[in-house]
């Protein structure tokens, strides 16, 4: 049996880490890409500024615009070679960082990853969700690589919206339950081999750490503030549910989130509340034990995470919108087929009806 474990070349996390930007990229080259949005650029300014005077460093800036589709990709990459970039840098949410790994991707380039939230677990990893222009989602593209760096600002993170930090622990809150549900199956995890008894181990204390910290996370987010426990929080949303879910895999909580983006009326919706949800699908399918369940449920509420179709903007449920998402969530190739049991659109049809009356 052939075991493979992936992470990020290395991962740095602390309060005031992009004062250090400039220098550490010097490190991999001269001139970088700087693939951020024009809010986030501005949301960190002061502190690039500080790392600028400290150790100056040309950016070759792009505007980002918002969704990681093959048309921004190509856009970027367009730039990145006309002013002769040797480095990529992502800077802001998950589909800018995704958009900076593409592009290193394809012209062989080192990239680093500068989260701004910990809305997801996308920093980590050694791929990336492709989206129409739309926004609806598209297809994975996975890279022979991590990141070289994922450099994590924890400052930064305070003074986002909470929402965001909420939305990383929805996404982090299925990293266990599908690392385990592709370990009872025997599937391939994200580089195509099984887990690591440490991929396992980094997903189960994800989940005990959010248990354990969010509350108390979230209270400090609310505050603009950084305490152990928004910094054990940010680890778990972006370093141990990265490693958890790529070196173990995923598996139906991730497909229903894929699923639901058939519905124009979750758009609005962050990845990891989308997510969340998928999660109570996820168990409702396996048959998860009461005790579990309700443990799950019970977090969902206490942090503020939707529970229902309705709490993702899904104002009028009808069967061909359930079944709608039920069949793109069991697409060829989704990653509910690593469920330890053969898994239909009906199957899921009726674990979302249940799902959305439990979580009511």
């Amino acid at each position: 049996m052939k075991k493979i474990l992936i992470s990020p070349s290395k991962y740095v996390q602390s309060k005031g880490a992009i004062k250090e930007l400039t220098k550490i990229v010097s490190e991999y080259g001269k001139k970088a890409l700087l693939v951020s949005s024009s809010a986030d650029l501005s949301y960190v300014q002061k502190a690039l500024d500080e790392a600028q005077q400290n150790f100056p460093l040309e950016f070759v800036l792009t505007s980002f615009r918002g969704e990681c589709s093959n048309v921004e990709i190509e856009r970027l990459r367009t730039l990145s070679k006309a002013n002769g970039c040797d480095v990529i840098i992502g800077l802001g949410g998950g589909k800018s960082l995704d958009t900076a790994k593409a592009i290193a991707h394809y012209d062989h380039l080192p990239v680093i990853v500068v989260p701004t939230i910990a809305s997801t677990d996308a920093p980590c990893s050694s791929l990336a969700v492709i989206y129409t222009e739309e926004g609806a989602f598209e297809s994975y593209m996975f890279f022979k690589t991590n990141p070289n760096l994922v450099l994590v600002d924890t400052d930064v993170i305070a003074k986002a919206p909470v929402r965001f930090l909420v939305a990383g622990m929805g996404d982090a809150l299925s990293t266990y339950f599908e690392a385990r549900a592709c370990a009872r199956s025997f599937a391939d995890n994200i580089p195509g081999g099984k887990s690591t008894k440490l991929a396992i181990a980094a997903a189960k204390l994800c989940y005990e750490t959010l248990l354990e910290d969010s509350l108390k996370a979230k209270a400090a987010c609310e505050a603009n503030v950084v305490t152990q426990a928004l910094e054990n929080i940010i680890e778990a949303n972006i370093l141990l549910s990265g490693m958890g879910f790529e070196s173990s895999g995923l598996a139906a909580a991730h497909a229903v989130h894929n699923g639901l983006t058939a519905l124009e009326e979750t758009h609005h919706c962050f990845h990891g509340e989308k997510v969340a949800f998928g999660v109570l699908v996820h168990l409702v399918l396996e048959n998860a034990p009461k005790a579990e369940l309700d443990e799950v449920l019970v977090y969902c509420k206490s942090v503020g995470l939707p529970t229902t179709l309705e709490a993702l903007g899904v104002k009028e449920v009808t069967d061909e919108k359930v079944m709608a998402v039920a069949e793109l969530a069991c697409a060829e190739g989704e990653t509910i087929h690593n469920m330890p049991f053969k898994v239909t659109a009906e199957d899921v049809y009726a674990a979302i009806y249940a799902a959305n009356r439990l979580g009511a």
